[in-house]
C-alpha cells in the first residue's frame, strides 16, 4: 500500500487549533506536530482515493462532500482537516482501541498521510502501535482525511484476505508476526454499524516472521466495505500492535 509520490516538500509546523476534537479522541497532545507536507497542496484531487478501499469516517465522496458543505458554512467538525485527529479517532472510536492515546509520527506529503498511533511506556518512551494510511477525498483545500488502511511492519502484518478483495463468512485470515506469547484478537467492522460485526479471540501466536492464521465469521450486506482488524497485546499495554485491511463483503454461501 506504499505511495510514492514525486513532489517538492516543505517542512511545516502546524499547532492544533483549539477547537479541533475528533470523537473519540480524549487525550491531544499540546505539542506541534511536525510535517512533511508537498508545496502543490494547493489542488486536492480524488484519483488516489479511488485507488483505496474507504474505511472512515466517510462511506464515499459524496458523504465528504456534504460535510464540506457544513464545514464552509459554519465550520462544522473542523478535525476531518487534521491528519493527526482523524487518525486517532479511527483508532480509538472506531476500532475501540482506547488506551491509544497519542499521534506518535505524522508525515504529510500532498494528499497522502502516515500517522503513527501508540501509547506511553512505563518508562516514559512512546510506542508506536501502528501507522495509518489517510488519503484526501473529495475536491478543493478543504478536502478531509480518510482513513484506508495501516502500513506493513515486520512486527504484525494483515496480508490475508488481499486488500480490495472480497470476502464471504468464515472469512480467512492471517499474516506474519514477530513476539512472544502473543495472543491475537480479530474484529470486522462495518461503517454503519456502532459494534463490530465479527469477532475471534485468544489466538495464540509467535515467533520470528512466523505466519498466523484464524477464523473470523460476520454478517453484512453483499458489497460493504469491512475493516478487518487484528490486535495484540497484554504485555505493558492491552493493545501494543495492529494492523488493518480494507475488504468488500461477498454474497452469503449457503451450506
Amino acid at each position: 500500500m506504499t505511495v510514492v509520490v514525486a513532489a517538492a516538500a516543505a517542512v511545516v509546523v502546524t499547532q492544533l487549533p483549539a477547537n479541533t476534537v475528533a470523537p473519540g479522541t480524549t487525550t491531544v497532545q499540546p505539542t506541534a506536530v511536525v510535517t512533511t507536507t508537498a508545496q502543490s497542496a494547493s489542488a486536492t484531487t480524488t484519483a488516489a482515493a479511488a485507488r483505496y478501499q474507504l474505511l472512515w469516517p466517510f462511506a464515499d465522496e459524496q458523504e465528504a462532500a456534504a460535510w464540506q458543505v457544513g464545514y464552509r458554512k459554519d465550520g462544522h467538525q473542523p478535525w476531518h482537516l487534521d491528519a493527526g485527529l482523524t487518525a486517532q479517532s479511527f483508532t480509538r472510536g472506531y476500532l475501540g482501541y482506547g488506551t491509544l492515546d497519542r499521534v506518535t509520527t505524522t508525515s504529510v506529503i500532498d494528499a497522502d498521510a502516515h500517522v503513527g498511533v501508540g501509547y506511553e511506556l512505563p518508562d516514559g518512551r512512546t510506542a508506536t502501535a501502528a501507522v495509518i494510511h489517510l488519503v484526501k477525498i473529495s475536491t478543493g483545500r478543504d478536502a478531509p482525511w480518510e482513513a484506508v488502511g495501516t502500513d506493513d511492519t515486520p512486527q504484525l502484518t494483515l496480508t490475508t484476505p488481499p486488500y480490495g478483495s472480497t470476502v464471504t463468512s468464515p472469512a480467512k485470515v492471517g499474516g506474519n508476526i514477530t513476539g512472544v506469547d502473543e495472543s491475537l484478537r480479530i474484529q470486522v467492522f462495518r461503517l454503519a454499524e456502532e459494534k463490530p460485526i465479527g469477532r475471534t479471540d485468544g489466538i495464540p501466536a509467535g515467533g520470528q516472521n512466523t505466519p498466523w492464521t484464524a477464523q473470523v465469521s460476520f454478517t453484512a450486506p453483499t458489497g460493504s466495505v469491512l475493516t478487518i482488524a487484528v490486535s495484540t497485546g497484554g504485555h505493558v499495554n492491552d493493545v501494543e500492535r495492529f494492523a488493518v485491511t480494507g475488504v468488500r463483503s461477498g454474497p452469503a454461501v449457503n451450506g
